[in-house]
């Protein structure tokens, strides 16, 4: 005998129960998620008390000023943002058209792909695939990783590394930092020491970057301590600074060549190299969308090896 999934109103759980029952555990607060809902909270309470009926078992624990999920809630969350996550995947499946006339794609990027690789990857997908709606977003490689987990990307540009069992990473391409700087370039300037490095004022991106982890991580095996003048969080606005010729700064090198109002600046020594990767959700369903831009990717990252 089949037991039906869903069952008369009144006894049954539905998607909307499930969603709201996400809301509240995520925000602790009903009045919160309520806002994050766009429902009354008393209609909200009143679901989630029905979802407790249904289920015979109490979900959270209101007595409190935060709301918090009893032993029962941490059990059925788990079950419930999962069955969540593979209704969602289902919805996405029907979006799938096999010949790309529609769709979507969900695109989360580290920052400095934006600099030089994602424009003409976006601009030949879209030639290709015009149907195909596009969500790009720029995050960190933590928030990517966060993201796939979530099943809130389909795919993601960032960095070779071990990201936990939830990430499959493909490498991609090598990138090369250099030093870079910006004014009238010299013919054929003389390559820089150490020593030189410590009279240069430096503009760099903020700890929460890769790439200045990486800096840093180099500066302290060289033992060498920069000058930072500037710190920023927008790649944009440090390449506009570096620009006016007053301070360098170390990026990926495919940066350099699209900017030409900067230029590469040899050193003595060699400034570190990272693996590029694509990076998605392990056991996540694969649309036709997202496999199409990944042969595109792989054709792009080859011209990119540096």
């Amino acid at each position: 005998m089949i037991i039906p999934i869903i069952r008369a109103y009144g006894d049954a759980v539905l998607l909307r129960h499930i969603r709201y029952l996400l809301a509240v555990a995520d925000h602790g607060n009903f009045t919160r998620a309520a806002e994050t809902l766009h429902v009354s909270q008393p209609a909200l309470s009143q679901q989630i008390k029905q979802l407790e009926g249904t289920l015979g078992v109490q979900l959270f624990d209101r007595s409190g000023r935060t709301v918090v999920l009893t032993d029962a809630g941490r059990v059925y969350l788990e079950y419930a943002r999962r069955s969540l996550r593979e209704l969602d995947a289902g919805q996405q499946a029907l979006m799938d058209v096999g010949d790309l006339s529609r769709g979507r794609l969900r695109l989360g990027v580290t920052p400095t792909f934006n600099e030089y690789l994602v424009a003409p990857l976006i601009d030949r997908f879209t030639a290709l695939h015009p149907g195909v709606a596009i969500a790009l977003t720029e995050m960190s490689l933590e928030q990517v990783v966060t993201a796939l987990g979530n099943d809130a990307l389909d795919l993601a540009i960032g960095f070779n590394g071990d990201h936990g069992p939830e990430v499959e990473c493909q490498p991609l391409f090598d990138e090369t930092l250099c030093l870079v700087m910006g004014g009238p370039e010299r013919p054929k300037p003389p390559s820089l020491s150490l020593a030189d490095l410590q009279a240069l004022p430096f503009a760099l991106l903020t700890p929460e970057f890769a790439t200045r982890r990486l800096v840093d991580t180099w500066c302290q095996a060289q033992r060498f301590t920069p000058s930072i003048a500037l710190e920023a969080n927008s790649i944009a606005i440090l390449l506009k600074v570096v620009a006016q010729g007053r301070m360098a700064t170390i990026l990926p090198r495919a940066i350099v060549g699209e900017q030409p109002a900067l230029h590469e600046v040899p050193l003595t020594l060699a400034l570190p190299r990272r693996t590029a990767a694509l990076l998605r959700r392990s056991d996540a369903y694969r649309s036709v969308a997202s496999q199409a831009f990944v042969r595109l990717l792989h054709g792009e990252g080859r011209l990119h090896r540096s």
